[in-house]
């Protein structure tokens, strides 16, 4: 283990704990349903309706993705001990990206939870995330937590703010990585993931940010010159990007 990460795992370790404690006893309603044919057996939904059962693997990606629940929000206080756990193990696999275990955050309007719920989720949330980013190799990509971030809260503020805080070149890697990630679909001014919240501030927000706070340490873990470009260009408009002779030949 990176040694400048321990406190950000026992931070992590802490978060988790507290989930456990937060959301013990939490059932889904006991009115709640599904779709047998699409989501599962009654005797599933039974279990969700069981306090601090664990379910098995393929019952909680059922029940964390399916986007109709009648209260989602209670579902997911069910779920989210071992959601969390499973999480941080990287034993999730969305179908197309992590943004979508953001969505079933969204979904369940944590934010909007009593603030002893709210506050466990953003601590869990900014103690994985200041975890990931201390980790060489996170079991979920760095910027595919971001957005998993950035969705489940709608702000990309306060994960900005800790990886600008955070000096060390472990993050300035996973900088570097998710530029390289980032930069097609920023360079034509779209954001590189699928948002349900307001797709262009988020876009201006990270490339704004980009632009200030990436070149500087990019340079610190000795980038290419080729993902510097990537950067100033990402700050130019209309025609000085596209005129650029840096402009990559990417088929959009």
């Amino acid at each position: 283990m990176n040694p400048d990460a321990t406190p950000a795992q026992l931070r992590l370790d802490r978060a988790l704990d507290g989930l456990a404690v937060t959301f013990r006893g939490m059932t889904a309603p006991s009115d709640e349903n599904q779709c047998e044919c699409h989501w599962g057996s009654d005797e599933e939904l039974t279990l969700l309706k069981t306090p601090d059962v664990e379910l098995d693997p393929d019952l909680l990606r059922r029940t964390w993705d399916a986007p109709d629940w009648h209260d989602h929000g209670a579902v997911l206080r069910r779920i989210l001990p071992q959601f969390a756990r499973e999480l941080v193990a990287g034993r999730v696999e969305p179908m197309f990206g992590m943004y979508e275990v953001g969505r079933s955050f969204m979904r369940g309007h944590w934010r909007e939870w009593p603030a002893r719920q709210s506050g466990a989720v953003w601590e869990f949330l900014y103690a994985w995330w200041s975890r990931s980013l201390l980790d060489p190799e996170p079991v979920v990509p760095v910027h595919e937590l971001f957005a998993l971030c950035a969705e489940a809260s709608g702000t990309l503020t306060p994960w900005l703010g800790v990886w600008e805080a955070l000096h060390h070149p472990v993050t300035d890697r996973h900088l570097a990585l998710a530029v390289d990630e980032w930069e097609y679909e920023l360079l034509v001014d779209e954001l590189p993931w699928d948002s349900w919240h307001d797709r262009e501030a988020l876009r201006t927000e990270l490339a704004d940010w980009l632009v200030r706070c990436a070149p500087e340490r990019l340079r610190a873990v000795d980038a290419s010159e080729e993902l510097l470009h990537y950067v100033r260009l990402i700050g130019l408009r209309g025609s000085d990007r596209w005129d650029d002779p840096h402009f990559p030949n990417h088929t959009y």
